[in-house]
């Protein structure tokens, strides 16, 4: 262990708060650190359905919910156009959704400011033929989908820029507190083991759905109320609009489109542990009973991936009910920041809870405010006005902008590793540059591949191949091996979602696909040292 770092602030959390706090701190002349024990977003920012909402979710029993996130949603069409697909939003009232709900609808939007237009029924179908030919009344609100890794990616450039840093694969292991003060943090590396220590005046949490487990460190206790979100994948885009089913929030009652996929969700169930839980054949059976009501033939449509993801939800120990912990959608999904020089004694030290991925600015804003307070900072806040990097203003993406930009550029061979997605030999490069080190897991969420139709069968050995490439050329000895590993950890990740949905055809395709890697490839003498069930884990053997 090296001599120790020092920072005005350390961040604790990757995802997309921990971000966009890096960035607000930064832009204030805050020289801060920002420690991820993963790669970024790969906590519940990455494991989310995709939607950025209008709101329109939360009108009717969060008001302030809603208010906050139609003003973020505005906020970031602005200032992260790149990250955003406009695809609009409706709200349809299905034959089993109440004429009550219905009817009160537009007027609570409105009351939160929420923009909201009825349109006929026709016009809906006319766009959406996949949807329920029964519905009754079409709502159109300004939902969209927002790609969070890229959004993660530029508030840390925005936070470079600016003087400060990010280290991802850095788990904290130990805060040191004298009195009333926190005055080290302790980092271990993932992935070498060495020790880092660090000493910061401030300490902010963003840890999201762990937030009780850091302020542990410090003898402080924050009480999460973990809430498992399950969501599924599809094969294709049944629709090219975010579509709701108006009525009170419920299992399996929205579709976003995102991508080359659509994603169904969600479910709400409390866990005691982020970090375990289990993903059942039943709720996926739910989700696709329920999903049926706006899209009737979506039984018959192949399934990619079940995935879950657990959200943040907080609420003050002298509001629990008993309604909130049987239902976590009883709980507010507005934010909290806790002082825990007010609550604990701790005075240098913040986390920030609850929210959801519109409001993460907002949330930081509401967080580095309190800080700067403490620290005697009077720089005002620049997040909702500064377009972040590598975006154009006004220039949203869409479905074929990768294929669109590669023939602005003349056409010809693009080099595709993923073909799905449109991933390019020169993307990939480039972003190896900028990342070196990363795993294949690492470079879907960077670039999106293998989170096609695929779902990595045809991409991931061309990927490995070009990180032993890469290896090669930087003089690593065993390459070989070192593409071996890259190529069973990702389909290690890739197989654990098509478990709870291994039957009829999605069955089908995890034969293919194990054909390919284990009877193509060989994949299955690969691996030693391995236990039986990681073995079969990696050829898909859920047979």
């Amino acid at each position: 262990m090296g001599e120790a770092h020092a920072y005005d602030v350390l961040v604790v959390g990757g995802g997309a708060t921990g971000a966009g706090v890096l960035r607000d701190l930064a832009r204030r002349g805050l020289r801060t650190l920002l420690v991820e024990r993963g790669d970024y977003g790969s906590g519940t920012t990455g494991r989310y359905h995709g939607l950025l909402h209008s709101g329109g979710r939360y009108v009717a029993k969060d008001a302030l919910a809603a208010r906050e996130c139609i003003a973020e949603n505005r906020i970031l069409r602005r200032i992260a156009p790149a990250s955003i697909e406009d695809t609009g939003g409706y709200f349809v009232a299905t034959p089993d959704d109440p004429d009550d709900y219905v009817d009160g609808f537009q007027a609570a939007c409105i009351a939160a400011d929420v923009d909201c237009e009825e349109i006929p029924v026709v016009e809906a179908l006319r766009r959406e033929p996949a949807l329920n030919p029964g519905i009754r009344r079409v709502f159109k609100l300004p939902d969209g989908s927002v790609e969070p890794w890229q959004l993660i990616e530029s508030n840390i450039a925005d936070a470079r820029a600016h003087g400060s840093d990010a280290w991802s694969y850095q788990r904290l292991v130990g805060m040191e507190r004298d009195g009333d003060r926190i005055v080290a943090a302790m980092l271990r590396d993932e992935r070498s083991g060495s020790l880092t220590r660090v000493t910061p005046r401030f300490v902010i949490s963003c840890a999201g759905a762990w937030a009780g487990q850091i302020a542990a460190m410090v003898n402080v206790t924050v009480t999460m109320h973990p809430g498992k979100g399950t969501m599924l994948i599809f094969n294709q885009r049944m629709t090219d609009t975010v579509i709701n089913r108006c009525h009170k929030s419920s299992d399996g009652d929205i579709m976003v489109p995102v991508h080359t996929v659509a994603i169904l969700g969600t479910t709400e169930q409390r866990v005691e542990d982020p970090d375990q839980y289990e993903i059942t054949r039943d709720e996926v059976a739910a989700l696709i009973r329920q999903g049926e009501k706006l899209f009737p033939d979506l039984g018959n449509m192949r399934l990619l991936r079940a995935y879950a993801g657990v959200r943040p939800l907080y609420q003050p120990p002298a509001e629990v009910t008993a309604a909130a912990m049987k239902d976590g959608r009883q709980i507010s999904r507005a934010h909290t920041v806790l002082d825990h020089g007010a609550m604990d004694g701790v005075e240098n030290f913040v986390t920030i809870v609850g929210g959801k991925l519109t409001t993460f600015r907002r949330m930081a804003e509401d967080t580095v405010d309190m800080v700067c307070a403490k620290l005697g900072v009077t720089e005002p806040c620049t997040t909702a006005d500064a377009i972040l990097p590598n975006q154009v203003p006004g220039k949203t993406y869409w479905l074929g902008h990768r294929l669109a930009d590669h023939e602005a550029e003349g056409g010809g061979d693009a080099g595709l590793l993923c073909e799905c997605e449109f991933v390019t030999r020169p993307m990939l490069d480039d972003f190896l540059d900028r990342h070196p080190g990363c795993s294949l897991d690492d470079m879907r969420r960077g670039t999106r591949l293998g989170m096609g139709p695929c779902q990595g069968g045809f991409c991931t050995f061309r990927a490995a191949g070009v990180l032993a490439e890469r290896a090669g050329h930087a003089g690593v000895a065993d390459v070989a091996e070192l593409a071996d590993r890259a190529i069973l950890g990702f389909l290690r990740e890739r197989f654990k979602g098509t478990r709870p949905i291994a039957a009829g055809r999605q069955l089908q395709e995890q034969w293919m696909i194990s054909g390919v890697y284990e009877g193509g490839l060989g994949v299955e003498s690969l691996i030693e040292h391995e236990t039986p069930e990681a073995s079969r884990e990696v050829v898909g053997a859920q047979r």
